[in-house]
């Protein structure tokens, strides 16, 4: 599949590269040489043309494919210039002695008395005198070359450019590949901790703490390794989290869902919510007093607002200056992912900690 697309854009290359020398080399004439009355074109004439048009297509690729790659992108400036200006030279002389040698100029017939007595070789030598032609040569030959350069070094610059773009995507993949490879055991062994817990004080609930993980399990391990999922699914995830959490609490703990807008045709990162969340249970439960969980959904067309609120619990409130793996993992995987699309804050106020996380997702 690989070549047949790199065998079409080569292909589109060629014919690129012939349309536009069919228009360089055809449109003056087409243009110009309809205007002037009774024009008629020599055999000599039109040998020069086609001499200097392919000279001008060889110089074109020898600068573009041979001199700029072995020279000018080596910083050998000297050699470069030196090379041109052979280029030049043998352009004005060698397609004209070529020309004389195939196609003479003919002699004019109205030619004058005065100038009969003059030698064939003196005839055509004066003839062929014609210092604007090579002016014009010469630009036309600067401008193809210069031309070809500025090509080049655009195209250069281009596959630079993609190439570094591919390597930030790997890199990026890479990252994120490790960053989701620890969110999953950091939120597997947080959950066993509790289900053990439940274990420990053989609990009722036991079962249907396993019964919670089982489609957790099931989540990450078909979803998470898609780049992106289904925002209600994410939301079935979080629910699930929340049920297992809550087997484990007591009345003293109050946990707050909330849903608003449509989900369904909203895509989200996968676990992009869910350190979150697990900060929240982590840092704000207590067995001792009343705490309180808060955490609120909001989906519009092309944003999703979440907002994540618990009253920290004082026995672990120096523990929140360190929110762990899943909080600095989640805030690079936003960076990777929504570049400039998202708005992450949190703080402490009145004895709660405030997660605010706005995303765009929008392509």
């Amino acid at each position: 599949m690989i070549k047949t697309i790199s065998d079409k854009n080569r292909a589109i290359q060629y014919v690129a590269h012939l349309a536009a020398w069919l228009c360089f080399f055809f449109l003056p004439y087409l243009v110009f040489f309809p205007r002037l009355r009774d024009f008629s074109m020599s055999n000599h004439m039109l040998t020069v043309i086609v001499l200097n048009n392919i000279m001008l297509m060889v110089f074109y690729y020898l600068n573009t494919m041979v001199l700029i790659p072995k020279l000018l992108i080596k910083e050998k400036w000297f050699l470069y210039i030196l090379s041109l200006i052979g280029c030049l030279l043998f352009f004005l002389y060698v397609p004209r002695t070529l020309a004389m040698m195939i196609y003479p100029p003919e002699i004019p017939l109205n030619v004058t008395e005065n100038t009969r007595g003059i030698n064939r070789g003196n005839r055509i030598g004066r003839i062929r005198r014609r210092p604007y032609a090579d002016f014009f040569n010469t630009v036309l030959f600067l401008l193809v070359i210069t031309f070809g350069a500025c090509i080049e070094v655009v195209r250069r610059w281009l596959q630079t450019e993609q190439n570094r773009k591919e390597t930030e995507h790997e890199r990026i993949n890479t990252e994120l590949s490790f960053l989701k490879s620890q969110v999953n055991p950091h939120f597997f062994f947080n959950t066993l901790n509790n289900i053990y817990s439940l274990a420990i004080v053989k609990s009722d609930k036991t079962a249907h703490a396993v019964l919670k993980l089982s489609a957790i399990m099931r989540y990450i391990l078909t979803e998470t390794e898609r780049n992106l999922v289904p925002l209600e699914n994410e939301v079935a995830f979080i629910h699930n989290y929340i049920e297992l959490q809550q087997v484990r609490l007591t009345d003293k703990v109050q946990v707050n869902f909330n849903i608003e807008g449509n989900t369904a045709p909203l895509l989200v990162a996968p676990l992009i919510f869910i350190p979150f969340v697990e900060n929240a249970f982590k840092y704000g439960v207590s067995t001792k007093e009343q705490s309180s969980i808060e955490i609120n959904l909001k989906a519009t067309e092309h944003t999703i607002y979440f907002y994540a609120k618990n009253y920290i619990v004082h026995s672990e409130n120096n523990m929140m200056e360190n929110t762990g793996i899943g909080i600095n993992n989640v805030k690079r995987r936003l960076e990777l992912l929504y570049p400039e699309k998202h708005q992450l804050s949190h703080l402490t106020e009145n004895g709660y900690y405030i997660v605010n996380l706005e995303i765009n997702t929008l392509s």
